[in-house]
């Protein structure tokens, strides 16, 4: 019997059951699960060397499923908020973020050196732009080009001048004219910017980096010189706790939070220490190994963000998620933010249109933890007593009023 003369009931399940075999997973999340059972062959010779370092594989991190899931939906949807990695040395939070370049999607790059954009003309004229993209401009050549999205790191020992830019030399003695030069933020627009053990940082570069971020952009102004730069970037931190706490304004400010804790499984532990002995003889060779399920994995995202604009959450999801968040007694209006925003892009990637409530299930954990203040709760509760006592003491007021009129 021919596959065409087969009930097609049959022929719907040999056809899944031949696309399973080729690739043995239908999202993100299941892509995430097989990766990580994955077995290595033993590792090859060492290499000599390579031209460019190429980073260890995100899918073949050994277990992190959380971690993994919660930066994969930041690449999905950059309305999440920003990541921010919670756990101790040693358990590949840095080694995690580092590993998302062969995953990131491509967007449009200015190829000035000043970062001119076509959107700067149409909203600003030709003097929004330098000279040489102004020339461009006026004939018709581009001022953009297709590249990969960055990741952009902020060393521990940046200076605020480092973060936000000061005055350009370079401009000055080309062009005569005085320019502010680009910072780490600027450089970040349309970017990842990572900023590991972020608890140590300045409060005054911490303060810069949340406005940008908040605002898509930042204004510099050294003396009579101002420029104004675009910011738009997906956030990312990491932190020990042993080192330090997190101020509250800036916990809040991360929409996703991830607890990164040990592998706990012997098994997995082993696992992770192979892979790593094979990529530390044949890094070229791992990331070989793993090359099929990251070209799947980043077609996915590609697929999901495409996808996202259509995804909607029902009244009748949303209503009782809401409930949820008022009786675990969250004020900031950020959680259910977050938490709808990660659901939307869980359900992108999961191929749907509609968030289901499992989806809001799987992805709160990481939107709704580290969100409640005990000293509001407590602050509150000091109130409540002034608040009866003027309530009385209004009433007592009105009936007095009353009396005297009669």
């Amino acid at each position: 019997m021919s596959p065409s003369e087969l009930p097609p009931e049959q022929s719907a399940e040999e056809s899944e059951a031949k696309e399973r075999v080729a690739h043995p997973f239908r999202s993100l999340r299941e892509l995430i699960d097989y990766v990580s059972g994955k077995a290595l062959p033993p590792p090859a010779g060492e290499e000599a060397g390579l031209a460019e370092a190429l980073p260890f594989p995100f899918l073949a991190i050994v277990g992190q499923s959380e971690m993994k899931l919660a930066l994969l939906i930041g690449l999905i949807n950059p309305s999440v908020g920003g990541i921010l990695l919670i756990g101790p040395r040693g358990t590949a939070k840095t080694t995690a973020v580092r590993s998302l370049l062969d995953l990131l999607p491509q967007v449009e790059r200015s190829l000035c050196y000043y970062g001119c954009l076509p959107e700067d003309i149409t909203s600003g004229g030709m003097e929004a732009v330098c000279p040489d993209c102004a020339r461009k401009y006026a004939e018709g050549q581009p001022l953009t080009a297709p590249d990969r999205v960055r990741l952009v790191e902020l060393p521990l020992n940046s200076r605020l001048e480092d973060v936000v830019g000061g005055i350009d030399e370079r401009a000055a003695v080309t062009h005569e004219r005085l320019r502010v030069r680009h910072g780490i933020l600027a450089q970040a627009d349309r970017n990842l910017l990572y900023i590991d053990e972020i608890n140590l940082l300045g409060d005054d570069i911490i303060d810069a980096i949340l406005d940008a971020a908040a605002q898509g952009s930042y204004t510099v102004r050294r003396g009579p010189v101002a420029a104004t730069y675009r910011s738009r970037f997906v956030l990312i931190g990491s932190m020990n706790p042993e080192e330090g706490r997190l101020r509250p304004q800036i916990l809040d400010r991360f929409g996703l939070r991830v607890i990164v804790r040990g592998l706990e499984d012997a098994g997995e532990r082993l696992e992770a220490y192979r892979r790593v002995r094979s990529y530390l003889n044949s890094p070229r060779g791992v990331a070989g190994a793993f090359s099929s399920e990251m070209a799947a994995a980043a077609e996915e995202i590609k697929t999901a963000r495409a996808r996202l604009p259509e995804v909607i959450l029902p009244d009748r999801v949303a209503k009782p998620a809401i409930g949820l968040v008022q009786k675990m007694n969250i004020d900031s209006l950020r959680a259910e933010i977050t938490w709808f925003e990660a659901a939307r892009a869980y359900a992108a990637a999961d191929g749907r249109a509609e968030v289901k409530p499992a989806d809001l299930k799987a992805v709160a954990p990481m939107a709704l933890r580290l969100r409640r203040s005990q000293f509001m709760t407590e602050y509150f509760n000091g109130q409540k007593g002034e608040e009866e006592e003027m309530d009385r003491l209004l009433e007592d007021l009105g009936k007095t009023a009353t009396a005297k009129k009669k």
